[in-house]
């Protein structure tokens, strides 16, 4: 299968210091407040770790490829049997904000497959990212991951 060179990509101004944006993504005890609903542990270099967001039955393992505290995440996940890697980054902006970006790459398939995936990607780490956010600025969980796709739709 042909690899295209696209990205989905987002980013966001959270009004948080870089340590506690970087620690809301590799700590799955405040991960689970805005984006999945469970893991096996904390993002790791090097270590492997399920994901699972109980309200669509899904689960996805995600594999630490490099850990720069403060800067960078770079992952790898299964994403539904087509490996995707993905990348945070941090910035440190006035004010002790944070800029958090994240780009996600690898797709394979057809041009109309890769179109769907990206958007999809797009979108859900907007959802994620927004409802970031909201916890870490705010401490108000949004639950737009959960809500995204509701029941009977």
């Amino acid at each position: 299968m042909k690899q295209y060179d696209v990205n989905a990509e987002s980013g966001m101004l959270i009004r948080k210091p870089v340590s506690e944006v970087y620690e809301a993504i590799i700590n799955p005890e405040i991960t689970t407040r805005f984006w999945f609903t469970k893991s096996s542990g904390r993002l790791d270099e090097h270590r492997q770790v399920e994901w699972t967001w109980e309200m669509y039955q899904v689960s996805d393992t995600v594999t630490v490829l490099a850990l720069e505290p403060g800067k960078k995440i770079k992952m790898q996940w299964d994403n539904r049997g087509a490996a995707k890697t993905v990348e945070w980054t941090f910035t440190p902006m006035d004010n002790d904000d944070t800029f958090i970006h994240v780009i996600e790459y690898g797709y394979k398939g057809n041009p109309e497959e890769i179109l769907n995936q990206v958007r999809d990607s797009t979108g859900g780490f907007c959802w994620v990212l927004a409802g970031l956010k909201a916890w870490l600025e705010h401490g108000i969980e949004l639950n737009l991951v959960g809500d995204r796709f509701p029941k009977g739709l």
